[in-house]
């Protein structure tokens, strides 16, 4: 970036606009020259996104003269500026623009680098989006010449201000995006499309339920804030209160202004100020490599306790299981307690939560890549197996125990159905029990290797093994709990049952418990004896 004493002639800076709008198209090109799979994905993506786009846009234009089709539409502009503002933190990678380090070296001053970076920033597959949902909703809720030339002005200043967003949450964490934390954030995108994907539909049943009406109290709020109050302007010119959308208009203009400013002092920080993440990211863990860990001190010695840790130090610190226990845990809570709360639940659906969970003990040995190397050397015997298999379902039985209890007993209670509490417990214990047990012997007969890098779980040419692991060991296991399930059949079906409701916690809990003895056991001999193909399996990512 230049001095503060090197001019930047007025040319030089106009000029730097179409430079960078040119750059963003040949970075695109020779993206989708790169290979064919990542072509076709991006053509797909590309066609999908419009398609959305048109079928939005067609809908918000049948919408209009609707009652509260202003609320709906200030609703989804929020939601658009919202999904700007969090896109560069899950997905740094998907535009190459986004990290301005690399132009660190360059003579350019912030001024006109923000306006260049701007303008090119319109230029994709997401402003074109945005463009077709902003202008969908103006016609929706504009009435009147007034309305529609407010319109004109409010459509490309909410653009703006979405664009204008994702790059000042970009520059201000690039750092983060670049490091090994941003991508395990990004690793994590899939949580956030899950989670999103369970709330879309929970409001969306809701107001086919009821109505836009509902949506009014949180219009009346949303309507001021930036990018929605452009939208919100639209339709208080239609009514008349020209102050109102003065004042609304001036609102998304005065967001876009301090936005600018905002990323035009990131970037002074950016290309001015030197990187010392690396070493106080290396200070800072030399330091927590000192200090001893809480709960290395309450685990049992030898192999059982440096086994649990390991597979604990996994969830916490490798992207790929720590993003398979969040979406698991966030999914298996999401799933009960919204059926629940919609009144089309049921306390038995919070077995879904250890369903999710169980699955974390299928391929076991593929989170340790071509490290498992280790753990065979330690293992000479079926009972070294043993212990280890045991170990690992000890450290999923720490977190999967308690938290398929805390889903269960959530779940009775927005339902109020507390008598089949115990029952949902006892089959949640025995149904976990039976994927422990299914998990380990397909982990020592099915394993496969996970890649390190990109978003794919299971390396090429073992798509195969996994769905194997995955689908089989579920289906056996559902097949090892149905004498739980019938035993709960018989105690709300039969007659005088219900008095031996209670019963069934202690079973399902004494069955799920013997199911993962047998299945470790059953699984120990077969990890002892395969451990040089699982080790071959397992280093292909």
């Amino acid at each position: 970036m230049a001095g503060r004493g090197l001019p930047v002639s007025a040319p030089a800076a106009a000029a730097l606009t179409p430079v960078l709008v040119r750059l963003k198209l040949s970075l695109l090109r020779n993206g989708l020259r790169q290979s064919g799979g990542r072509r076709t994905a991006y053509i797909a993506s590309a066609v999908v996104a419009l398609l959305f786009a048109a079928l939005q846009l067609v809908g918000l234009i049948a919408l209009r003269g609707f009652d509260h089709v202003d609320s709906l539409a200030v609703l989804l502009v929020t939601v658009l500026g919202l999904g700007w503002a969090v896109m560069p933190l899950f997905f740094p990678g998907g535009d190459e623009t986004l990290d301005p380090t690399r132009l660190v070296m360059l003579p350019l001053r912030p001024r006109p680098l923000v306006r260049a970076l701007l303008v090119a920033s319109l230029v994709g597959i997401g402003p074109l989006f945005t463009l077709c949902l902003l202008a969908g909703c103006v016609i929706a809720v504009a009435h009147g010449g007034a309305a529609f030339a407010v319109g004109v002005l409010a459509v490309p200043l909410a653009l703006l201000v979405c664009v204008a967003l994702a790059r000042a949450v970009a520059a201000a964490n690039v750092r983060l995006l670049t490091s090994r934390k941003g991508r395990d954030l990004a690793v994590l995108s899939g949580l956030v499309i899950a989670v999103g994907a369970q709330l879309v539909n929970f409001g969306v049943q809701r107001l086919g339920s009821s109505g836009l009406e509902q949506l009014e109290p949180a219009a009346a709020v949303l309507r001021w804030l930036p990018p929605a109050s452009a939208i919100g302007a639209v339709h208080s010119a239609g009514e008349g209160s020209y102050g109102v959308a003065l004042a609304q208009l001036a609102l998304s203009a005065a967001a876009l202004a301090v936005l600018l400013v905002l990323w035009s002092r990131s970037l002074t920080r950016l290309m001015t100020s030197p990187d010392g993440s690396t070493l106080q990211a290396a200070g800072d863990t030399v330091a927590r490599d000192r200090t001893p860990g809480g709960l290395a001190g309450l685990l049992p010695p030898g192999r059982t306790g440096t086994a649990v840790e390991r597979s604990l130090r996994y969830v916490l610190r490798d992207p790929k299981t720590k993003a398979a226990w969040v979406t698991s845990l966030a999914i298996g809570l999401i799933v009960p307690l919204f059926n629940a709360w919609q009144g089309t639940g049921s306390v038995y659906l919070a077995c879904f939560a250890a369903g999710m969970l169980g699955v974390q003990m299928y391929n076991q040995f593929g989170q340790d890549t071509s490290a498992f190397w280790m753990v065979a050397m330690t293992i000479s015997s079926t009972r070294d197996a043993y212990v280890e298999l045991r170990a690992r379902a000890l450290a999923l039985l720490l977190i999967t125990l308690p938290y398929a209890t805390l889903v269960t007993v959530l779940t009775a209670a927005v339902l109020g159905d507390w008598a089949r509490l115990p029952e949902a417990l006892g089959l949640s214990f025995a149904l976990l029990g039976a994927m422990l047990a299914t998990g380990a012997w397909a982990s020592a007969r099915f394993p496969y290797s996970i890649p390190q890098e990109g978003y794919k779980n299971v390396a090429p040419g073992q798509a195969g093994l996994a769905w194997i692991s995955l689908v089989g060991g579920m289906v056996v296991a559902a097949a090892l709990c149905v004498p739980v399930i019938a035993l709960t059949v018989w105690v709300n079906v039969g007659e005088g049952g219900e008095q031996w409701r209670w019963l069934l916690l202690p079973a399902g809990t004494a069955y799920g418990a013997a199911l993962t003895l047998l299945g470790l056991r059953l699984a120990a001999p077969r990890t002892a004896g395969r451990l040089p193909e699982i080790l071959t399996a397992v280093s292909k990512g």
